[in-house]
């Protein structure tokens, strides 16, 4: 009996199998799909957006380095030991400021000497235009000869050069013991400082830059056909190149008149008008250069799009083109799928403006649309599916299983015969 129960279980086995690969030869011969009998295929799972209206911009980008449009170079216009520093990287400071203190005791020393000096030059002068005042007189009355009147009229000329000499003399003393206090001409920030305290201060070299802060700008390099586009007056907007933030704003406000001859490239300069607290010398920041701007136009993400390549051989030249059209699906109800071709327009990052093939209020497919076609059905994620052909599958799979059930049972029934 045994034998012939373990005879009975093999040809259950075996006619199960038989029966699994003999059951829908349009599969391969594999197991039966259910999702195709409940009429129309398994429906593809997509996620959709509404078609809205929106403003795009075309724009030029470019990277540039933020800097100020006047930088100050300081130097010092007398040589000594530097004794007090006043000013270090990154001090705000106003016009007439202390920067540095330079040792002045020559200088003073100096300018005492030139005021005594001068002081008796006016003395002489004051004294000989007195004498040549009483010189003349005298030789318009005879009484002094034309060579004594000469003489004093040429001791007069002496004293005269002397003053303008010794007043000369005077204010070059008074210049350098003021300069011995170097000070900013500009109201501005302090982008270097050169000197340290007990250095010699050299009137050849720069002792502190400072950005004068009437403003900044950046200095953008751009191929011919983007140069070439652009005008003066334009509106620009500035972003830090690892954020996302706009940090100022600003206008095309110089442009060159021709490219370099090594690079190729046109330089343009944009004066920031509108910045913010981000905005500091030496800030690499990504300019965006608006040449123009649509309101309320069809846009959608460049995602959703599905590019179709096609190759062209013009016939009269002989020349193959590579022709690109695009294409979207969009959901009609909740079940069907129709592809739509699109007429673009202007191009913004991943956002693209539709000029034709779409309606405002439409449900544009954006994910799963690689897998679809012409009609085909969808099912819309985060939508519950009510269509019959999950109940229909479900039934089938009920059947199928029930069968199996029914093998199982008449395979005891006839072992328990033969026993």
């Amino acid at each position: 009996m045994k034998l012939y129960r373990f005879y009975g279980v093999l040809l259950l086995i075996t006619g199960l199998l038989l029966a699994g690969c003999g059951s829908d030869s349009s599969n391969g011969g594999g197991p039966p799909d259910f999702s195709q009998m409940g009429g129309g295929g398994q429906a593809t799972s997509v996620e959709v957006i509404p078609v809205e209206t929106s403003s795009i911009s075309d724009q030029i980008r470019s990277f540039g380095t933020i800097r100020a449009q006047d930088v100050v170079n300081i130097n010092p216009q007398v040589s000594n030991r530097v004794l007090r520093i006043h000013a270090d990287l990154g001090d705000t400071v106003s016009q007439g400021d202390l920067l540095a203190k330079i040792y002045d005791v020559p200088f003073r020393d100096a300018y005492e000497q030139a005021q005594a000096q001068y002081r008796q030059s006016r003395i002489a002068f004051e004294r000989d235009s007195t004498q040549f005042s009483r010189q003349e007189r005298l030789f318009e009355t005879g009484a002094i000869s034309s060579s004594e009147f000469e003489e004093a009229r040429a001791t007069l000329s002496t004293s005269r050069s002397q003053l303008e000499a010794a007043e000369a003399s005077l204010t070059n003393s008074r210049e350098d013991l003021a300069n011995t206090e170097v000070r900013s001409p500009v109201n501005g920030v302090v982008l270097s400082r050169s000197i340290a305290e007990g250095d010699i201060a050299s009137t050849g070299e720069t002792a502190f830059e400072i950005a004068n802060l009437i403003g900044y700008e950046t200095r953008l390099h751009l191929p011919m056909q983007d140069w070439e586009d652009i005008s003066v007056g334009l509106p620009v907007e500035l972003r830090m190149s690892n954020r996302q933030q706009t940090i100022a704003e600003g206008v095309i406000s110089r442009i060159s008149p021709q490219l370099n001859p090594e690079t190729g490239l046109g330089e343009v300069v944009v004066s920031l008008i509108d910045a913010s607290s981000s905005v500091r010398q030496g800030v690499l920041a990504e300019s965006r250069i608006t040449l123009e701007t649509r309101e309320n136009t069809i846009i959608i993400p460049r995602s959703a799009m599905i590019e179709n390549v096609e190759t062209y051989i013009e016939p009269e030249t002989n020349t193959v083109e590579l022709r690109r059209n695009y294409s979207v699906f969009v959901a009609q109800g909740d079940t069907v799928a129709t592809r739509k071709e699109l007429i673009l327009g202007l191009e913004q990052g991943e956002r693209v403006e539709v000029l034709s093939g779409l309606e405002e209020g439409e449900s544009l497919i954006i994910t799963g649309q690689s897998a679809l076609r012409e009609g085909g059905r969808v099912r819309i994620a985060g939508q519950q599916q009510s269509g019959p052909d999950r109940s229909g599958e479900i039934e089938m799979m009920e059947q199928a299983e029930g069968g199996e059930r029914g093998q199982g049972q008449r395979q005891t029934n006839s072992d328990s015969n033969s026993n």
